[in-house]
């Protein structure tokens, strides 16, 4: 456990995983979030140090995890000039672990080489819970080496690591994981939301999804608290509506065509439109039950 760890985004879902390796003996170096009362907390709990700039967190770590929110919130903590965790980035390795475009992660990748620094990508299918007990699912793409150095780290992050193959790859294989798993959140939001203008008790209708073909993983996370309207966020309808516009750029990019993953990106995008993209995915159910926002 000699490597330091720094982290870059410590929302719900950075902030656990920093309290997690805190936990399992590792040194937490530092913390940094654009959102500075975040950070501030973090750093208060943890006994650590709240980094001021991007550079410190990199002067102060060995590895530095970032966890983002999109593309352009990625490529702006790896800019070539200002403040930016490629200043004095020679022989440090940045685990990369937000949901970016593949492209992102390849760009990423460059202009850390083009400094003497290597980056991984650890794409999580998992949410907070997870991230705080050690069982994330993480899908790992770059270099073997550079993999292999961090894997006694990423172990006790996740409950299944997996390593996918170069760059850009492991973001591919997330996009999929996403792309279905919406799909199947807005499938079920429309049985249950269908079921409910019939008159059929719904709680009925979810034991039977779940001794049928109807059953699914989204439907043993989501399906009671679409019933019960209970949307407290562990994965928002506004990064579902990203994560699914990745997945359906990627099928236009290779010319296929796509009509779940563009219906399911749009029942997204307009969750976000009407104001309920803070809510978790299951609030999709909140477009498609009768009595609701549909």
């Amino acid at each position: 456990m000699a490597e330091k760890i720094a982290f870059v985004g410590v929302g719900r879902m950075g902030a656990n995983m920093a309290r997690r390796l805190h936990e399992c003996g590792w040194t937490i170096a530092a913390v940094y979030d654009a959102h500075t009362p975040a950070a501030a907390a973090l750093a208060e709990e943890l006994k650590t140090v709240h980094a001021p700039t991007l550079a410190s967190i990199t002067a102060s770590a060995d590895v530095i995890f970032t966890v983002v929110t999109d593309d352009a919130a990625q490529l702006a903590i790896f800019t070539a000039s200002g403040d930016s965790l490629l200043v004095g980035a020679a022989g440090k390795i940045f685990v990369n672990c937000a949901t970016l475009t593949p492209a992102t992660h390849v760009e990423v990748e460059r202009r850390a080489r083009a400094c003497g620094a290597e980056a991984l990508e650890a794409c999580m299918a998992s949410s907070i819970p997870q991230a705080r007990n050690g069982t994330l699912y993480l899908m790992c793409g770059g270099e073997r080496a550079t993999f292999d150095r961090v894997k006694p780290i990423l172990e006790k992050l996740s409950g299944a690591l997996r390593y996918i193959g170069g760059t850009g790859q492991a973001a591919q294989v997330k996009a999929l994981v996403n792309m279905v798993m919406n799909i199947n959140t807005a499938g079920l939001a429309e049985g249950l939301g269908l079921g409910h203008a019939l008159g059929l008790d719904l709680t009925m209708l979810r034991e039977v999804f779940a001794q049928t073909g109807a059953n699914s993983q989204v439907l043993k996370t989501d399906g009671e608290d679409m019933q019960n309207r209970a949307h407290d966020c562990y994965f928002s309808g506004a990064h579902a509506a990203k994560d699914s516009g990745i997945a359906y750029q990627l099928g236009l990019d290779v010319g296929l065509r796509l009509p779940l993953a563009k219906a399911t990106k749009e029942q997204f995008e307009e969750m976000v439109r009407l104001g309920l993209g803070g809510l978790d995915k299951s609030g999709v159910a909140e477009l498609t039950f009768k009595d609701r926002h549909g």
